[in-house]
């Protein structure tokens, strides 16, 4: 992959400024930069859907795998099942079926060049699904993403988490030699996320990996491609992303160092300069000296390099309006089930204490975002109660972002009674949206800005107990950092699910439910003594009994 003097603007605001890199084909880059730098519109150029101003990017014969940030599946599919959903990801039949008719064509015409070359590339692309090990390579994905009790349900069943495993099964399968891969581990539980990771660094093509994931980074790349938003640059390091962060931190340092001593040397020649503009008119010797000057600092000043941006985190402010009763929540013998389903919970119960932060784990379709959408009255139990305390107010964090009306302006989103335009506009300020910002369309936002949007929303309420589900798949590390201190600060009662051991870490959990894969009707709890991040991914791993 070849990328020539890359240039692009949206309007008047640019992109990329004469970018230049290449990768090998078996290459694994991490993609990093900013909201904002371009890491997407990459993805969208390199897909076709976004056209350069200038330069071009080579990919001679890659075929290409995306799997976006935004799983949205065709209703095409809501009928076909998980199985023929994967495999379809190589149409070997229908590739068959086309190259046995180029076949019949070149019987009746032997001399065509044009049949003669479908034929061929119809032949390379039916060898690169290397048909000698599809069936064990598809049903190793299936295996190892744990996806085997759900072959036989249709896509239209499927929960979000389900959805974005599946895409993802999908574009692994599909073996194309460029993978683009835009956050992908969202939605991946621990040991699921482990088997990608690996899967991934071992692959035979080229990657291109967007994510916030530092450990999945760290785990997968051996290249990173640095967009810069400051510059409109882009540069190529080899290693992983700490080694990135490493060589940039002293590549920044040393810029830092080389600007400093460049604005002291124009100071100085100013200051020169001025002197000699002020001298009396028989000082021949200044002025001449200072007219010299004065075409130096020209020339300095256009040398002078541009200091890099530092860009503005969230701000948050969660303190709860009030404080709740001792037992803000306490479930009571809840069984719950989809139709034509075996029952997710039976006879379910626990009650948190006010000030707990209480974290549900899992493997992805057990239940977890369930049981949150029962607590916040979405879903209605089979049987069971649900208590809040007299003073409990809830504010729930939704995993797809449904919270958010998309037709909305983000303003309108998060418009409350309690709060003047002025004051949520300086709440929006908080979480990076200034002036005409507030206007834009949530529709048009990336998925990024939408999780700001919805993380201002819940916190406006400013409520006492915070229902969390999956609130870090679409920040970058930073922000993800500002938010577990915060929550860990926080004095009212949180109940989270989250597949993200560092921000766990952060809030700083004391007990977890575990939602059992062997037996979904029985669960365990207990108190967590002793916590450490190791304990907590050896739960995540086992999802067994709480010792």
């Amino acid at each position: 992959m070849k990328a020539e003097h890359l240039s692009l603007h949206f309007g008047a605001l640019p992109i990329y400024d004469d970018c230049s890199f290449h990768f090998e084909d078996t290459d694994k880059v991490g993609v990093v930069g900013v909201n904002g730098a371009g890491k997407s519109t990459l993805f969208k150029v390199i897909l076709g859907q976004e056209k350069l101003d200038e330069g071009q990017i080579k990919l001679p014969g890659l075929r290409l795998g995306y799997l976006p940030q935004e799983i949205k599946i065709d209703p095409k599919h809501d009928d076909v099942t998980v199985w023929e959903y994967i495999a379809a990801a190589r149409p070997v039949d229908e590739l068959q079926a086309k190259l046995n008719s180029e076949y019949e064509k070149l019987a009746k015409y032997p001399n065509s060049q044009a049949i003669a070359d479908r034929i061929t590339k119809l032949q390379d692309l039916l060898d690169s699904y290397d048909l000698a090990n599809i069936d064990y390579e598809l049903l190793k994905i299936v295996e190892k993403m744990k996806l085997q009790n759900l072959i036989d349900a249709k896509m239209k069943n499927l929960s979000g988490g389900q959805k974005s495993k599946v895409a993802f099964a999908r574009v692994l399968f599909e073996n194309a030699g460029l993978l683009l891969l835009d956050e992908p581990t969202n939605h991946l539980d621990v040991e699921t996320k482990s088997f990608v990771a690996n899967y991934l660094r071992n692959y035979p093509g080229m990657i291109l990996v967007i994510s916030h994931d530092v450990e999945f980074l760290d785990t997968v790349t051996n290249k990173t491609l640095f967009l810069n938003k400051s510059t409109h640059k882009a540069k190529a390091y080899n290693g992983n992303y700490t080694f990135f962060r490493r060589q940039y931190a002293e590549e920044k340092a040393e810029q830092d160092r080389r600007i400093t001593e460049q604005e002291r040397e124009i100071k100085r020649i100013e200051e020169f300069v001025e002197r000699a503009r002020n001298a009396k008119r028989s000082n021949y010797s200044l002025i001449r000296q200072g007219h010299v000057r004065e075409k130096m600092l020209d020339r300095k000043r256009s040398e002078l390099e541009i200091r890099e941006q530092e860009y503005d985190h969230v701000h948050l402010n969660i303190s709860p309006n009030k404080q709740s009763g001792k037992t803000p929540l306490e479930i009571q013998n809840l069984t719950f089930h989809y139709e034509g389903k075996p029952p997710l919970y039976e006879k379910l119960s626990f009650m948190l204490t006010r000030g707990e932060k209480f974290l549900i784990v899992g493997e992805n379709g057990i239940g977890k975002s369930t049981l949150l959408k029962l607590i916040t009255g979405e879903l209605s139990p089979d049987d069971g109660s649900i208590i809040f305390s007299q003073n409990t107010t809830v504010a729930y964090y939704a995993q797809e972002l449904e919270i958010l009306n998309e037709r909305e302006t983000i303003l309108d989103n998060v418009k409350s009674y309690d709060y003047t335009e002025a004051e949520m506009r300086s709440m929006l300020a908080n979480f990076l949206f200034h002036g005409d910002e507030v206007n834009k369309k949530v529709a048009v936002l990336s998925p990024g800005e939408k999780a700001r949007v919805a993380l201002c929303k819940i916190l406006t309420k400013r409520a006492n107990l915070i229902i969390l589900d999956e609130p870090t798949n679409h920040f970058d590390p930073e922000t993800q950092k500002i938010i577990g201190e915060n929550f860990r600060d926080y004095d009212g009662t949180i109940i989270m699910v989250s597949h993200n051991p560092s921000f766990v870490e952060q809030v700083g959990i004391t007990r977890m439910l575990v939602l059992s894969s062997q037996d979904s009707s029985k669960t365990t709890m207990g108190i967590i003594k002793n916590y450490s991040r190791e304990q907590l991914e050896y739960y995540y791993y086992l999802n067994s009994d709480l010792v």
